[in-house]
């Protein structure tokens, strides 16, 4: 992989994994080796998140389609070594977070649903909106859940 061609994006649009895989098998172990170091650098590179996930499905009984998809990962990280999130630790740089609910908002099932912005300086990092599992009887708790969400999201 060493003098392998950097790639622009982490998965191709075109390719569709599935559990049957095409090509041979492949050993589960080094499958699952190459996942493994996937997962640690998705904390300072977010971007491959998707991908990763994608191709853990595929640790029980992986195939060569599914390794080449691993390898396109490879490939990708090799293009974008300069990229990554830096720890702004010392550097005077506030993380900020953002939360909102709306109580009842759904008019189907009455629930609430909570959305989250955290920041790093003036950068966003990462968002989500969900709709929460329960009901809410008050305002109050449905920010509190919301709340707690952000609380999660920035530790």
């Amino acid at each position: 992989m060493e003098n392998s061609k950097p790639m622009a994006t982490p998965m191709a649009t075109n390719v569709k994994l599935t559990l049957e895989g095409e090509g041979e098998p492949f050993d589960s172990t080094k499958y699952r080796g190459m996942i493994g170091s996937f997962v640690y650098l998705t904390a300072s590179q977010p971007d491959i998140m998707f991908s990763v996930c994608l191709c853990a499905r595929f640790q029980e009984n992986p195939k060569m389609s599914h390794v080449e998809a691993v390898k396109r990962i490879f490939r990708y990280l090799k293009g974008t070594m300069h990229l990554g999130l830096w720890d702004p630790k010392f550097t005077g740089v506030d993380i900020m977070c953002f939360a909102n609910s709306d109580h009842g908002g759904s008019m189907i099932d009455r629930k609430s649903t909570s959305g989250v912005c955290a920041f790093v300086g003036l950068c966003i990092t990462s968002w989500f909106s969900k709709k929460q599992t329960s009901v809410t009887f008050s305002t109050t708790r449905a920010e509190y859940v919301a709340m707690g969400r952000a609380c999660a999201q920035v530790l």
